[in-house]
């Protein structure tokens, strides 16, 4: 069974930083592109980022480009979204997931930025 747990959401002020960590299980993590996407309040599921499977290829939304990093660690399981230079847009509930769409997400963690 798939699982992903998505941490290291919460409260951050204009202009800080967090790092997110997504824990994966129950597949070949290493075969798979990963993704991060968000859903901001009332709004859609938005794609945020993807990296391939051996970690060498990284794409971005234009709203995230400049300021948000994704990494993965094969042995750890782990892929991770490093975001600097937050806005109040960046609010929303982010979640890792094998497709682009989603597929697959965890139960997301938070990210609040607001003064």
């Amino acid at each position: 069974e798939v699982q992903l747990v998505e941490s290291g959401g919460g409260l951050v002020q204009p202009g800080g930083s967090l790092r997110l960590s997504c824990a994966a299980s129950g597949f070949t993590f290493s075969s798979y592109a990963m993704n991060w996407v968000r859903q901001a309040p009332g709004k859609g599921l938005e794609w945020v980022s993807k990296i391939t499977s051996d970690g060498i290829r990284s794409y971005y939304a234009d709203s995230v480009k400049g300021r948000f990093t994704i990494s993965r660690d094969n042995a750890k399981n782990t892929v991770y979204l490093q975001m600097n230079s937050l806005k109040s847009e960046d609010t929303a509930l982010y979640y890792c997931a094998i497709t682009t769409n989603g597929l697959g997400r965890g139960q997301g963690t938070q990210v609040t930025v607001s003064s």
